[in-house]
Order: structure tokens, then C-alpha cells, then sequence
């Protein structure tokens, strides 16, 4: 199997991720690793590098030669991609980013100092969602853009995607009985995203979503769960997509997105 991304003009962290995650299920499903061509652009392919693209796509996919380095650019990268697998690797994402994002939520964003501690742990429990649903492995990215066209001011991306069960295939064993003919991708997405349940009984659990969502509300950001073939959103106002999409081509695994806005100056 081939991806071809020599044409390649943009991506961002959720499309590098994807790519991955695209790589990954090709290579499971023949057993062999599937064959990449990277982009002729070389800012993409810059960008590529300063996200750590080639150095995680290197356990993916197979090259026809070492990637060539693109064009060196300021960069505001958060977090490269980085693999997560465990409990230890959660803990290192969340110690190497504190430094950086402190100076680009302060600087980029506008956000008290203070926010580095919340924002320290939302990323910590997006990560370990990985670890508590998917049992497959997974990979997180985080960048600040400056969105001067879409909304006129910088935001923050984190995408993490994994190759797991899905929320559907997770929360099963444990939920899925009460909903009967019901259950489904955008039941569970609900289950989890809107009411906190978990696939663990113990009481208390499942709450890290609910931190998440109450954070992202409080920064006016936007944050989307798609697993299956459902993507459930919580929207803030100054976007305009739906809260609920079904139908959604098959997505093995999970996707978490967050789009942290700077702050409106009064």
C-alpha cells in the first residue's frame, strides 16, 4: 500500500496523527509496513520534521530514503507527536510541555500564568484516556497557530487519536444492556462525553471528561470526541459546527480534539 503525500501543501497535528493512525491499521491488516512518500513542499516538510513526523512514521511506514530536512521556520510547536503506550509515558508528555506551554499560553494566548497547572492536567487526562479506553496504542500532538482569517487571534490544537477499541467497544461490557437496540457509536460518545461513564465500576471514575469539557468551556474552546462512525462536540460560540454528527466514515479507535482560543481583550 502506498500514501502518497508528495502534493501535499498543509496539514496540521490532527492530519499528522490520522496519517499514522492510517499507517498503522494498513500495516496491521497486511503485515507489512505500507510505503510513504513524503511532500515535495519544503515548509510541509519542515513541519513535518519540527513535529517529530518522521521519527514516529518511521515505526509506521517504510521510506525509500532518510526524509530530507525542509526549510528551517520559527516554530510554536507545544508538543511534538509522541507515542503513548503507558502510564510512565503520560507522566513524561506532561513534564517536557510545562515549561513551553507556560510561555505560550502567557504570551500567544493571553492566559494567566496560574493556567499552565490546569492545562498541564486536561492534557494529562487526554492522554490517559488512551490508557483507560483504547488499549491500543496511541499519539498526541499540540501547536499554537495564529488563526488570523478563521477567528482573528491564536488558538492552541491538541489532537490525539488512537488505534483502540472505541468508546463503543470499551464502555460494552459494562453499559451497553440499559441501552439495548439503542446502543451505538454516538450512544456511547454520549454516555462518556455528556454523563461520564467509564467501563471501570468503581464509583468516581469517568470524571476526567467531565474536568475536561468544564476546562475547555471555561476558555471559550472547543472540544471534539469522534470514535466509530460518531463524533460528539461541545461548541462554543464562535464556531458553528454541530454538537452531534453520525454516519461518519469508520474511525477504529478514538479521536480527541481541543481548540483553545487566546482570550478576548475588553
Amino acid at each position: 500500500m502506498l500514501f502518497d503525500a508528495r502534493h501535499l501543501r498543509w496539514v496540521d497535528p490532527n492530519g499528522m496523527v490520522a496519517l499514522l493512525l492510517g499507517g498503522s491499521i494498513a500495516g496491521e491488516a497486511s503485515g507489512t509496513f505500507p510505503h510513504i512518500e513524503l511532500p515535495d513542499n519544503q515548509d510541509v516538510l519542515g513541519y513535518l520534521s519540527r513535529m517529530g513526523f518522521h521519527d514516529q512514521a518511521h515505526k509506521v511506514f517504510e521510506f525509500d530514503s532518510l526524509p530530507r530536512r525542509g526549510a528551517s521556520r520559527p516554530s510554536d510547536v507545544l508538543l511534538e507527536i509522541t507515542a503513548i503506550d503507558t502510564n510512565h509515558d503520560v507522566h513524561e508528555i506532561v513534564d517536557r510541555v510545562q515549561g513551553r506551554a507556560g510561555a505560550i499560553l502567557t504570551s500567544k494566548l493571553g492566559y494567566p500564568a496560574a493556567s499552565v497547572i490546569p492545562f498541564s492536567v486536561m492534557l494529562s487526562e487526554v492522554c490517559q484516556n488512551i490508557i483507560e479506553h483504547a488499549e491500543g496504542p496511541g499519539w498526541v500532538a499540540a501547536q499554537a497557530y495564529n488563526w488570523a482569517k478563521r477567528l482573528g487571534r491564536f488558538v492552541i490544537v491538541i489532537s490525539v487519536m488512537d488505534r483502540g477499541r472505541g468508546f463503543k467497544g470499551s464502555l460494552g461490557g459494562e453499559h451497553s444492556a440499559r441501552y439495548g437496540d439503542r446502543w451505538s457509536d454516538s450512544t456511547a460518545l454520549e454516555a462518556a462525553f455528556l454523563h461520564g461513564l467509564t467501563r471501570f465500576a468503581d464509583p468516581g471514575r469517568g470524571q476526567g471528561l467531565q474536568q475536561i469539557r468544564k476546562q475547555v468551556r471555561k476558555w471559550s474552546g472547543l472540544i471534539s470526541l469522534r470514535s466509530g462512525t460518531a463524533r460528539i462536540s461541545q461548541v462554543p460560540e464562535w464556531d458553528d459546527s454541530p454538537p452531534m454528527i453520525d454516519g461518519m466514515a469508520q474511525l477504529p479507535g478514538a479521536q480527541i480534539g481541543i481548540i483553545l482560543p487566546a482570550l478576548v481583550q475588553p
